[in-house]
C-alpha cells in the first residue's frame, strides 16, 4: 500500500577530491535504491489499484550548494524521478509524493556527521518529517519542504535564479560549513 524511498547518505567535498567509490555509493543509495525499490513495488499497487510513494529527496535537490555536488545530483535526480513517477502512476491510482527537507536536527546526515551550520540557520525536527510523508500519504501533493520559511524560500529562489541563490548562499557563509568529524 505504501513505500517510503528514505534512504540517503552524502559525502562532502571538492569534485576533485572526492573518491569515485564515495560517489557511487551515494548514487546506489540515494537515486538507485529508490528506483529498485519502486520497480519491485509497483505492479503489486497496480493491481490492487492504488497506493502511495513518498521519496525522501532533500531541499539540496533544488539548490546547488559548495561541496555538495555528488549528492546534490542524487537528490535533483530523486527529485526529477519522484515528479515524472508522478504522472507516469496517476491514472493508477498510486499518489507520488517528494518530501524535501532542509537541515534536520537530532538525526539523519548533517545532525549524524556533526555538521556546523551557518549561523542563524534554522532546523526542524525528526518528527516535522514524520508528519510530512503522514500527509504526503493521505492528501497525495506534488511536494512538501520541511524547512524553515527563508529556508523554503531560497531553495524555490534558486530554482529560477540560481546566480541569486549562489550570492545569498556565499554571504550567509555556506561555502564554510564543515564536518564536525574532520
Amino acid at each position: 500500500d505504501i513505500l517510503i524511498n528514505n534512504a540517503g547518505l552524502g559525502h562532502f567535498g571538492p569534485v576533485d577530491e572526492l573518491a569515485v567509490d564515495r560517489f557511487d555509493e551515494m548514487l546506489a543509495v540515494n537515486l538507485r535504491g529508490a528506483f529498485l525499490c519502486t520497480r519491485a513495488f509497483v505492479p503489486a499497487m497496480k493491481t490492487q489499484g492504488g497506493g502511495a510513494i513518498v521519496n525522501v529527496a532533500s531541499v539540496a535537490g533544488l539548490v546547488g550548494n559548495p561541496n555538495l555536488s555528488g549528492y546534490n545530483a542524487t537528490k535533483f535526480g530523486l527529485r526529477g524521478f519522484g515528479l515524472s513517477l508522478r504522472q507516469d502512476l496517476e491514472e493508477y491510482g498510486i499518489g507520488v509524493t517528494v518530501v524535501e527537507p532542509g537541515f534536520i536536527r537530532d538525526a539523519g546526515m548533517f545532525a549524524n556527521n556533526d555538521v556546523e551550520l551557518p549561523r542563524g540557520v534554522r532546523t526542524k525536527s525528526p518528527a516535522d518529517v514524520a508528519q510530512a510523508v503522514e500527509k504526503a500519504i493521505r492528501t497525495n501533493p506534488a511536494e512538501i519542504f520541511v524547512a524553515p520559511t527563508e529556508l523554503r524560500a531560497v531553495a524555490t529562489l534558486a530554482t529560477v535564479a540560481p546566480g541569486l541563490s549562489e550570492v545569498i548562499q556565499r554571504r550567509v557563509g555556506t561555502r564554510e560549513m564543515r564536518n564536525g568529524n574532520g
